[in-house]
């Protein structure tokens, strides 16, 4: 099959990247000074001539027992007689030095080593090779989204459409961003879905534009809803369609306060039927109030298991997280307890435990947070609720608008949009979006500079650049979109505008309205690098690993300021990546202690997970990250069965409160309906087992497990090794013997 992807809408930006990469900046590498040699790259950068880089892949097809690497690179060092010259014409050099001592053996594996990276490199835009790899189930392909059930048809039908799309999409970006991607410099996110398509990632969802003003979803005009069970069926409708036209998560962003309007629709006609049957204004009144929280608590039931039953057009239950914890008034109340309490009651005659919708609540000082508050009461509830049922996840108020410059719940399940006013100066969170992630392999940069701090930032910077040009051409890409491409985004709300058919959809995004976010992982590999495993407490590694984030801020500040779109630090939820990224180095550098070999790399600028702090001295730890990556993060604490204790785990959110914005709560919730057992199960090598009786069955055991930023269920839905290995090294933050944690 032979698919022609120079069409009109890339073929200009095919031209103008690769004409922007013939005049690009040279990049760094730790030569020797006085070499002013430039080599130019297959994929059209310039770059300095590297004797480190060249002398290990020489080092690495030498025999043991012949002419070492060094004098070998001499020797070719004294042969290039001109300043600049291709990849390939060094390659030549290399060989015919290698023939000169006779080493043909090292000749053949030096060749060999470099058709089976062009191999590589062929097979991964091969849509045949790829339809091969997903027929024969490799793991890294049906277990990159632990939310996609490979097994049904129409997860298999978009995985099948996803791995064509991510073939032509390596085709479609800079050659220097594919080359990145493929090698594992970066990771393209979502190539199964754009660049292919022009599409964008998470939102906010403005659902209270869209029930004001009604919606049009296929051939339904759909008008303002007349009852919270409505305005719920509603909102289900509108995730579906949304999930569908996008390729992240969706968000309700205080969805209390949303929906309250149409509780209390519900409200008056309870009380209009009251007076119909009961004379008494009191019982009138209460008999009202009543049969309005059942409506309540069913519209929010209705809600949970609508979620948990749709399935999207890309072949999964629409990642759906819902914010909520700031209303006041008794329907507010009613609505967020009711919440809650449909998530501690689960789903289906097992009562299981909800997936979906990720459940965030706020805490807020004067609302929720001590015991005069007025909500406190519902904090005990969300208390018990994370106990038995992992989430809600805490938001903390204050910090969050410290961080970010505005309240809002995050798109999906850690990425924040920063502060943004319209042109009337109110502050707008609901209807906005995110254009995409790329994500930084910052563990290589740091192995690839062998200790080298100057040679660290040099890599660093380089690589930052091509960071941001592979988002730079995703916002190129995206707003080639059409507002038919995805009418319920453009045409009918969702994205707090509506456009018509001529309108640019940029108008949703320029003027930093829409963010792109610069990814990053594994800042403990990093100063492992440096300082060693143990370096948490070393107060030049910390700020080191600081630092890193630091000069990130400064890039994307920079890049918002120029290109008028946000350019936010986000704290990728790795889950397949931390897989990836590990995977490609081990195989470079092979088994590196503490970094490579555990087979993972660790999330964003986490606490090593195989070391046991307390909650305290965790949140303490990774308190002074967040303000430099305020477009995604998310701060975890694992916990022992906390069911009896959720005084110890109120002691931890209230400590958190004034020191990060974002809390998850990881306890054991496992569950066998065979022996009865709850708790931790254990992990095997593909899954876990009742520690109990050993059932390993899904359909008879409840594994939950937190993914990343959202819960999974492996037993169900397998995740990909690396995320499972992570997984299973976590260990309990305990307090120390004689602390506690109340």
């Amino acid at each position: 099959m032979i698919i022609n992807i120079d069409t009109t809408y890339s073929i200009k930006l095919k031209k103008e990247w690769r004409r922007v990469f013939k005049e690009s900046r040279l990049t760094y590498s730790a030569d020797q000074p006085h070499l002013d040699i430039t080599i130019e790259k297959r994929d059209g950068r310039m770059v300095r001539f590297d004797r480190n880089t060249l002398q290990q892949s020489v080092k690495k097809v030498m025999p043991t027992d012949r002419s070492s690497a060094v004098d070998i690179v001499n020797e070719v060092i004294q042969k290039i007689a001109q300043s600049h010259l291709t990849a390939r014409q060094l390659h030549t050099l290399v060989e015919e030095t290698l023939k000169e001592h006779q080493l043909n053996e090292a000749v053949v594996k030096m060749n060999a080593y470099r058709l089976t990276k062009e191999k590589e490199r062929q097979n991964a835009r091969d849509i045949n090779h790829r339809i091969q790899d997903l027929l024969k189930e490799n793991a890294t392909v049906v277990n990159e989204n632990a939310n996609k059930d490979s097994r049904v048809f129409n997860t298999q039908r978009d995985l099948t459409a996803g791995v064509v799309a991510k073939a032509i999409g390596l085709q479609m970006l800079p050659p220097h961003v594919a080359n990145a991607h493929e090698k594992g410099d970066i990771h393209y996110h979502d190539l199964d879905y754009q660049p292919y398509a022009p599409m964008t990632n998470c939102s906010l969802i403005d659902f209270k534009h869209m029930f004001e003003e009604g919606f049009q979803i296929g051939n339904a005009e759909v008008e303002s809803p007349r009852s919270i069970q409505t305005a719920a069926a509603q909102m289900a409708q509108i995730i579906a369609n949304v999930a569908s036209s996008q390729y992240g998560g969706t968000s309700a962003n205080r969805v209390d306060e949303v929906l309250a309007p149409y509780a209390e629709i519900n409200l008056q006609k309870n009380r209009d039927l009251a007076k119909e049957w009961i004379e008494d204004p009191q019982k009138q009144e209460e008999f009202a109030i009543e049969r309005t929280k059942k409506d309540i608590y069913d519209a929010m039931q209705s809600l949970e298991y609508e979620i948990n039953t749709l399935y999207t057009s890309q072949g999964q239950t629409p990642f759906t997280t819902l914010g909520f914890g700031l209303g006041t008034n008794w329907i507010e109340r009613e609505i967020q307890k009711s919440i809650l309490k449909v998530r501690i009651g689960g789903i289906g005659k097992e009562k299981r435990t909800a997936i979906f919708p990720k459940l965030v609540f706020t805490l807020k000082r004067g609302v929720n947070l001590e015991p005069t508050d007025p909500n406190y009461d519902i904090k005990q509830l969300a208390l018990e609720c994370a106990t038995k049922r992992m989430y809600p996840d805490v938001l903390m108020y204050d910090k969050l608008v410290e961080i970010t410059g505005s309240f809002k719940a995050p798109m999906g399940c850690r990425s924040f949009l920063q502060g943004w006013t319209d042109e009337e100066g109110s502050d707008v969170s609901d209807g906005r979006m995110n254009l995409g992630v790329v994500t930084l392999n910052l563990p290589r940069i740091a192995l690839e500079s062998k200790g080298d701090m100057e040679a660290f930032w040099h890599l660093f910077n380089d690589r930052l650049q091509i960071q941001a040009d592979a988002l730079l051409y995703r916002i190129e890409r995206v707003k080639e979109a059409l507002p038919e491409n995805a009418p319920i985004l453009y045409q009918h709300g969702a994205f707090g505008k509506r456009l018509s058919l001529d309108d640019s959809v940029d108008e949703a995004f320029k003027n930093k309205r829409a963010t792109a976010s610069l990814g990053y992982i594994g800042l403990y590999e990093v100063a492992t690098v440096f300082y060693g495993p143990d370096w948490e407490t070393n107060p030049e590694a910390k700020a080191f690993t600081v630092n890193i984030l630091k000069q990130m801020k400064q890039k994307a500040d920079a890049l918002g300021d120029e290109y008028g779109y946000h350019f936010s630090v986000y704290g990728t939820p790795s889950e397949s990546l931390t897989d990836r990224f590990c995977r490609m180095d081990q195989e470079r550098f092979g088994d590196v202690e503490d970094i490579t070999d555990k087979g993972y790399y660790t999330n964003s600028f986490h606490y090593d997970v195989r070391k046991n702090p307390t909650p305290f001295e965790k949140l303490d730890f990774e308190k002074e990250y967040a303000p430099f990556t305020g477009g995604g993060f998310i701060h975890y604490c694992e916990y022992p069965n906390m069911r009896q204790n959720p005084k110890a785990l109120e002691a931890v959110w209230d400590f958190a409160y004034d020191r990060v914005g974002y809390l998850g709560t990881n306890t054991p919730i496992d569950h066998c309906y065979e022996c009865g057992f709850d708790g931790d199960f254990d992990p095997t090598e593909r899954g876990f087992k009742c520690p109990q009786c050993g059932n390993t069955n899904p359909e008879t055991c409840d594994v939950v497990k937190r993914t990343c930023g959202y819960l999974g269920n492996p037993q169900l839905r397998p995740m990909v090794k690396g995320r499972h290995k992570e997984i299973t090294s976590r260990v309990k933050h305990m307090a120390q013997e004689g602390e506690s944690l109340e």
